[in-house]
Order: C-alpha cells, then structure tokens, then sequence
C-alpha cells in the first residue's frame, strides 16, 4: 500500500523546479529575487480560483493550472509587463497524485511558454482553492493604467469575446449546443490565452487598458470610472467566433457583453494610432477590432450598428451580487 503524499513531500515532487533567474526558489522561508534595473517597475497581481465558484468540481487538473495561472499572466498583459515571477497557494480536500500531476503539467506548460518561474507558495487540506501571485517587469512611466483614457479616444478589443459564456451557458443547463460548437468554445473557457505579447506590443500606443473578466461591459465601466469619461460602445461591432456568430441574438448579445472570463484585452488609444495599433496586431499574431470611442460626458451609451440606442441590461460578474 502506498504512504499518503505529505505536504513536503507534495511540493517537493510537483512544484519544484530549477529557478534561473531568481537567486532562490522553491524550499525556503522566503524567496529571493533580484532587485529590478533602476528604470523598471514591479507589477504584482493575485487572483484565486474557488471551486464551485470559479470552477465545477471534476473539472480537468491540466486546465485548471492553465487557467490559475492565465488568468493572473492577463493582469500583467492589461499593464503592458513582461511576465518574471510567480507564487502558489494550494488548499485540496485530499494530495491525489493523479490530480497533482495533471494540474502541475497544465501549469509549467504555460509558465514555460512565457518564461516565467515558480518560486514558492503554500499547501493546505481544505476545500479546493487555488490563488497566483504574479509578478512582472514594466519600464516605470510605461505601465497601461486603467485612468488613461481620454475623450475621443477609440475603444478596442483583442480577439472575440464570448465564447467562454456561451460554453458555461451549456455546462449549467442554460441553452444546449451542439458537439462542434462545445469543441470551439469549451477551450476558451478551460484555457484562456492571455494577450501577453500584445500587452507588451501597446505599451507607448495605447492610453488605457484592462483584462475582461467580469464581461465587457462590466469591466468597460472600471475603466471609464478610473478615466472619469464615458464610452459609446456599438454592440453589433463586438467580434465574434464563427460559433457565437451563429447563436440567436440576444443569447449572443448577452454571452459577448456581461458574459466574462474572455481574459482579451480592452483598450483605448487617439484616433491618430490607429496604424499603430494594426502593426501591432500584426506583429503578435493577435486581431483586434474597434468597438466604439470614449466620450467626455460620463456614462455608457450602448448602440447598435444603425446607431440606435440600446437598453443596457448585461450585468457582469460580481463575487458577492451574481447568485
């Protein structure tokens, strides 16, 4: 019979890695890292992953360390930082090996991709709850900073939007999709990509940025807030996949605009860099489209392609409001 996995013993064989730029990782009572160059900031992010919150319980190990670990390297993208570091706290009902070894392949597999390192953390029994903290490099004065957008300003938005909802909507009974389209939009909801390198690409181009992960509008609405402006947002401009494309309208309308966990960047830049923004996109193989401008008298006026005003009733994602 084999010995319960212990705490030690857990971290020691899935979550210790060879560190290269840290001068002390995994093992001790503390990390240790370099300080940054003199003209650099560090950018520190943290999110958590609850079970039966942010996840269903069976859900796939790998995905899930794709996703802890997505969702927190977006953050650093909306900021324009070069991913360096991060931490882990683990609470798990049980050490199940099967499910170490799946959520620890998911998790280097995207710390590898963008080059950034485990350095500690902490484990604990408990109900399944998983929490990143990221930390990244950004030349100071150049971060992407929610409170700088300014009137006239165009609004844009990386990739689509959507699809993450429009899959969730399935797993909880909501709607029924069809086996192709549970295929094209289920991996966007189990492992998000964050826009890392077009984060990185707009620093200097864009005025102001933010992940989406509350729903579009929702998260549109710190921004304009942080910025003390107001946006016109056009909801037939939202991109699509050809999968939500095909969804009835107000079922698309609702998955693209309070939908959330798209983790695409929106951002707003003056009309003049918009060839800017198109070599961008070009240079990180990401599309982009614009979606509507940022306007000085406060407030969101939702439109549709003919200009006529819509009822804005798309909620987001609220931790303490959504059921």
């Amino acid at each position: 019979m084999t010995a319960p996995l212990g705490e030690f013993d857990l971290i020691a064989r899935y979550f210790t890695r060879p560190v290269r730029r840290a001068a002390l990782g995994v093992g001790d009572d503390c990390a240790l890292l370099a300080a940054p160059a003199a003209n650099e900031q560090i950018a520190i992010s943290t999110d958590m992953l609850v079970e039966g919150r942010h996840f269903l319980p069976g859900a796939d190990p790998a995905a899930l360390g794709h996703k802890a670990l997505a969702v927190n390297l977006s953050d650093l993208a909306a900021v324009g930082a070069r991913p360096h570091a991060f931490t882990l706290a683990l609470a798990l009902p049980e050490a199940d090996p099967r499910w170490l070894e799946g959520f620890a392949r998911g998790l280097f597999a995207l710390a590898e991709a963008h080059d950034i390192e485990l350095v500690g953390g902490d484990t604990t029994r408990g109900p399944r709850n998983l929490c990143i903290t990221v930390l990244g490099l950004v030349p100071r004065g150049q971060a992407l900073l929610r409170s700088g957008a300014r009137p006239g300003d165009d609004l844009w938005v990386s990739g689509t939007v959507g699809d993450a909802r429009l899959a969730l909507g399935h797993r909880l009974g909501q709607w029924t999709l069809d086996a192709q389209t549970q295929a094209a939009t289920f991996v966007r909801m189990d492992r998000p990509e964050p826009r890392v390198a077009l984060g990185l690409a707009l620093r200097g181009v864009a005025q102001a940025a933010l992940d989406i992960s509350d729903g579009l509008l929702a998260d549109l609405g710190h921004l304009l807030r942080a910025s003390r402006v107001g946006a016109t947002v056009d909801a037939d401009a939202c991109p699509a996949s050809a999968a939500l494309a095909a969804q009835p309208l107000q079922r698309r309308r609702l998955c693209q605009l309070a939908g959330g966990d798209d983790y695409e960047l929106l951002f707003t830049a003056p009309p003049a860099a918009r060839n800017a923004i198109a070599a961008a996109a070009a240079q990180t193989a990401t599309p982009v489209t614009r979606i509507g401008r940022i306007d000085a008298e406060p407030g969101l006026r939702l439109i549709d392609a003919s200009g006529q005003v819509l009822d804005n009733v798309y909620a987001g994602f609220d931790h303490f409001r959504t059921p």
